[in-house]
């Protein structure tokens, strides 16, 4: 993995100050340098500018960026963040096409397939990735996503120059490109954080391509369009036939992410997901006499503080441990303390750029922080609940027939806080409304869906682009910000593609939550853990840890100079603070209530000031 940047403007020579042009390509590479600790690079044309910094993963030796082929007078340049995961297969197609390759890197595969057969060779790619490639000869830059997004590649117009960059501090580092929040990116913070829009990036003239698209400039224009979008299908396989193919695509999909240079590992919950990635982890690493390291993540004391409730049944140690015993693994039990998880809640806000998940977040950093001391890579079992309809609001009614985000349903625990000056401006719940109405309208359905289904289909694709992103956004950020790859085979497209057309009685047989997932995994996993009720990522239940943000957030207003201080109403917070926790009850997906709150509030505050945030 690694972190791309650049500029394109065909009205400039940068050739004529090329000293001045490298060095502000090195220092988009500076601001994100933890992507790619391992290396970097520029290149400059007259027109376009590419820098990168690179994390070895894959052809240790001679996988340097940007890569740069010139064939017959035409020169291309490419930069690239992300994994191809059927590099091989390409690269034995252009051989036999008559291809000479320098190095075993996938970055290469790309660039020699794009010269090849042109900007539709991306469809052939199967992996993550943020790309942005330079044809001297058409005078092209493209910038190309992932289908899922899973890779992040920001972007925004400084008059008549297109800068970008995998994170967005990276487009900070050019001169005149400043943090700038507007209403509509307060109401991104407050209405709907810490998810985000699709192709926005909260701050003023931030934008994002967008999963599946690519974007051409050129001398004289921009052109976005898709090379891939999700499409309803009617589904025609008998529910046999779907959960051996179900149980085909997601062994081939962790096999083909095992891909690396360097030895692999996996995150280990002991939930049905992870234990699906790590059962298949193992069996192919014993087959070449290897033992497969994973990792689980609890919070200090949290079987003395943990508190059963509907989200989170039980804790996550005892089956890990089972798990651990049938895969043969070898296993490590990591534990954030609440001065930890305090601590990172705002580097968590560098990783991001933006408040994030809170505690969520912050814990997940340090976690790999400590995974990274022993391996570089790690495949998850992320994404599985938003593919095959895991979460609560996936089966509760009350989520079936309301008209908002199921995971953050009411405005009135986002509204706690704030003053009522900015409640009045903001016009929260319209903004909401209009984004969660954007993704429906675009909902990919059948003509013969029958109410029921559509809501269904509704639902899983507000999933999809909405809180699955979140949590890759989450899982890249954290992960990158320590130098570490990880990995979501469960989000592979094709899995994606052959799921959402499943029907849900096939999804969920029985009333079974993930029931189709189960089924695929007969025979991989112990029964106790193939048939577990579903536990989320864990929290800490410490009310010490509370104590500490209260704490924190008493001494943030008590400073005159703070910046939330102008959007929050300290009467209040103090009342909140002196109120008893709901942990039961978020305001977020399944873990950020009352505590997380007061954690949100304080990035939010560190944002501002960290970044020399100027509100209009």
């Amino acid at each position: 993995m690694c972190g791309i940047a650049g500029f394109f403007n065909p009205y400039r020579d940068y050739k004529t100050e090329e000293t001045k042009w490298l060095g502000i390509l090195s220092g988009m590479n500076h601001a994100q340098k933890q992507r790619g600790p391992d290396d970097e690079g520029t290149y400059l044309s007259p027109i376009c500018g590419l820098a990168h910094v690179r994390l070895e993963i894959i052809d240790l030796v001679t996988g340097h960026q940007p890569l740069v082929k010139a064939w017959q007078g035409r020169e291309c340049a490419i930069v690239f963040n992300g994994e191809i995961y059927n590099m091989d297969e390409l690269k034995a197609e252009l051989l036999l096409e008559g291809v000479k390759f320098q190095t075993t890197s996938d970055t290469e595969v790309i660039l020699e397939g794009y010269m090849l057969h042109g900007r539709d060779y991306i469809k052939k790619l199967n992996g993550i990735f943020a790309i942005a490639l330079w044809d001297s000869a058409s005078e092209e830059l493209f910038l190309f996503r992932d289908r899922l997004g899973i890779k992040p590649l920001f972007y925004t117009m400084t008059g008549e120059t297109l800068v970008f960059s995998s994170e967005i501090k990276g487009l900070f580092a050019y001169p005149g490109v400043e943090p700038v929040l507007d209403r509509d990116g307060l109401c991104e913070i407050f209405a709907l954080g810490p998810a985000k829009s699709y192709g926005k990036g909260v701050f003023k003239d931030v934008l994002e391509v967008l999963p599946g698209q690519c974007i051409t400039f050129d001398r004289t224009s921009c052109t976005e369009d898709f090379y891939w979008k999700l499409e309803s299908h009617p589904h025609e396989d008998s529910f046999e036939k779907t959960v051996e193919k179900t149980a085909w695509l997601v062994e081939d999909a962790v096999k083909k992410q095992m891909l690396s240079d360097i030895p692999i590992s996996t995150f280990l919950s002991g939930g049905v997901d992870s234990s699906l990635v790590t059962a298949i982890c193992a069996k192919e690493l014993k087959k070449q006499g290897k033992v497969l390291n994973t990792f689980s993540f609890d919070f200090t004391d949290n079987n003395k503080y943990f508190k059963s409730n509907s989200f989170q049944p039980s804790q996550d140690r005892p089956f890990v441990e089972q798990m651990v015993q049938f895969a043969g693994t070898n296993h490590r039990f990591l534990e954030c303390s609440n001065q930890d998880q305090l601590d990172c809640l705002f580097k968590a806000v560098d990783a991001r750029d933006l408040p994030c998940m809170a505690d969520v977040e912050s814990s997940m950093l340090y976690f790999c922080s400590q995974v990274k001391e022993y391996n570089k890579v790690t495949l998850t079992g992320e994404c599985a609940d938003e593919i095959f309809g895991g979460y609560p609001w996936f089966h509760s009614e009350e989520a079936f027939r309301t008209d908002a985000f199921p995971w953050s349903m009411s405005m009135q625990p986002r509204q706690a806080l704030l003053d009522e000056s900015v409640i009045h401006e903001l016009h929260m719940e319209d903004y909401a409304r209009a984004a969660y109405e954007k993704t429906i309208h675009e909902t990919p359905l059948l003509a013969g869906d029958t109410p029921e289904e559509k809501r269904r289909r509704e639902i899983a694709y507000l999933n999809l682009r909405w809180f699955m992103v979140t949590l890759l956004d989450r899982m890249d950020r954290t992960s990158m910000y320590n130098g570490l790859e990880a990995r979501v085979p469960l989000a592979d497209h094709r899995i994606v593609e052959y799921i959402f057309s499943v029907p849900w009685e096939m999804k969920c047989p029985d009333g079974i939550v993930k029931g189709l997932l189960r089924h695929a995994g007969e025979g991989l996993l112990p029964k106790e853990i193939l048939w577990r009720r579903k536990s989320p990522y864990p929290k800490t239940y410490d009310p010490t840890y509370e104590k500490l943000l209260g704490d924190q957030l008493k001494e943030v207003l008590a400073d005159a100079n703070a910046p939330v201080r102008t959007l929050l109403d300290t009467k209040k917070v103090h009342a909140f603070l002196n109120s008893p926790s709901d942990y039961g009850k978020p305001w977020y997906g399944q873990l950020m209530a009352g505590p997380q709150m007061l954690a949100y509030m304080l990035q939010v505050n560190y944002w501002l000031e960290k970044y020399k945030i100027r509100i209009i």
